[in-house]
């Protein structure tokens, strides 16, 4: 109780905290967009519940790695080395969940290119499979970000209780966001492809931090803000175009 007391008094204690919500919050925008563009594929009836399972998931994830500090720290030490160069556990699943990525967007663009005729089967089964599989999905992506989120708070402070108010506050904004944010995404087709691309680049992030590669966040989350700053101008002058249109020559 002491120490709570004595965080709660230091300053520098607080702007670590207000860091690392800020870096929390970040880092959940890749796994929320996942989910998203996962959930948004299973029937109106289920997508809610998908998320909210998804999310709640990420939050348990991250909330038991913590209790793991010392397991998880060890995460970064090398247990392979191929051709010279050293790989850890942490290495290893940064790269596993890259190429997960990469399959996963690829898939999700050449489907949406070229879609594929509906199996046959009734309704209630094929949505059965469908949840359980994004379910599934999810989690082995939750997984892989909760990893990176908890080693990234762990490099920055040291004391737990501010790594777990940092955590249940992304994962709560997370929580907040998610079906808004799935909403604007199955509204504008567009945005699902921008999205996908993201999901490639950070995809590509993973594989390169796993082979030891450090890529900078600022420059991936300046290029992602950048490409929607554009997208968010061409679906803006689009509606124009409708409103236009729709307005029809004056007599």
């Amino acid at each position: 109780m002491d120490s709570l007391l004595q965080l709660a008094s230091d300053p520098t204690a607080w702007a670590a905290l207000a860091t690392l919500v800020v870096m929390e919050v970040v880092l959940g925008i890749d796994n929320l967009i996942f989910i998203s563009i996962l959930t948004n594929k299973l029937p109106p009836e289920h997508q809610q519940k998908a998320r909210r399972i998804g999310i709640g998931l990420a939050l348990v994830l991250r909330l038991g790695l913590l209790a793991t500090i010392a397991y998880i720290v060890a995460l970064t030490q090398p247990v392979l080395t191929v051709l010279g160069k050293g790989f850890s556990w942490r290495d290893l699943i940064l790269i596993a969940g890259g190429l997960f990525l990469l399959w996963k967007a690829t898939k999700e663009i050449h489907h949406a290119v070229d879609p594929e005729p509906e199996a046959s089967g009734t309704a209630a089964g094929k949505a059965g499979l469908g949840f359980a599989a994004a379910i599934g999905q999810i989690l082995v992506l939750d997984l892989v970000f909760s990893i990176d989120s908890i080693i990234t708070a762990v490099g920055m402070t040291e004391h737990v209780p501010i790594m777990v108010i940092a955590v249940v506050t992304a994962v709560t904004v997370m929580l907040l966001a998610a079906d808004p944010l799935s909403r604007f995404i199955a509204a504008n087709p567009t945005v699902v492809m921008l999205a996908l691309g993201f999901l490639i680049m950070i995809g590509m992030t993973l594989i390169a931090e796993g082979f030891g590669a450090h890529v900078p966040k600022g420059y991936i989350y300046t290029a992602m803000a950048f490409s929607a700053g554009v997208e968010g101008l061409n679906m803006l002058t689009r509606r124009r175009k409708r409103g236009q249109a729709g307005a029809g020559p004056k007599a």
